[in-house]
């Protein structure tokens, strides 16, 4: 159950992040885009950020480009879009590929553990929610309709 504090990541500087640092943490896991049709989902994420945060939930949010291009900016870039435009505070880490060959290790694991309708494994869009629980198992996937604000009382269970 604790593999996933197993894995590293990068920050938007390209810093390493053990997962490890959030062990005890509740964690949703998000692959998001600045210019996608979901992109105001920012600004719920931000408001569950800021309803449980001190309840132990970290949002972490992974820029990625593979869905019709909708996130082609550098990291420095996409730092300034979310903090400026949506006032976010939660980490968003460097920009990463969710799917394919080059897909980060995170992500491969996520989608084994949380696989979507019919057992599909490939994200299909932006902004597909991962929920992990304290304990570091993978409760659930969340579909990018699935706005911030609708899975805020499945957050509040776990946590």
């Amino acid at each position: 159950m604790e593999k996933i504090y197993e894995f590293k990541v990068q920050d938007a500087k390209g810093q390493e992040v053990p997962l490890a640092n959030f062990k005890g943490m509740t964690l949703l896991i998000v692959n998001v885009a600045s210019e996608c049709g979901f992109t105001p989902q920012y600004e719920g994420l931000q408001k569950l950020y800021e309803a449980y945060r001190e309840k132990g939930l970290e949002i972490l949010a992974f820029p990625c480009n593979q869905f019709g291009g909708q996130e082609p900016g550098e990291n420095e870039a996409i730092q300034s879009f979310c903090t400026g435009r949506f006032g976010v505070k939660f980490p968003v880490l460097s920009k990463v590929d969710v799917n394919g060959e080059a897909a980060a290790p995170l992500f491969n694991y996520l989608k084994e553990e949380a696989p979507g309708i019919l057992g599909t494994k490939a994200i299909k869009w932006n902004f597909t929610k991962f929920l992990v629980s304290k304990e570091g198992k993978v409760l659930k996937r969340f579909a990018p309709n699935d706005k911030p604000e609708e899975i805020g009382p499945e957050i509040s269970v776990v946590l």
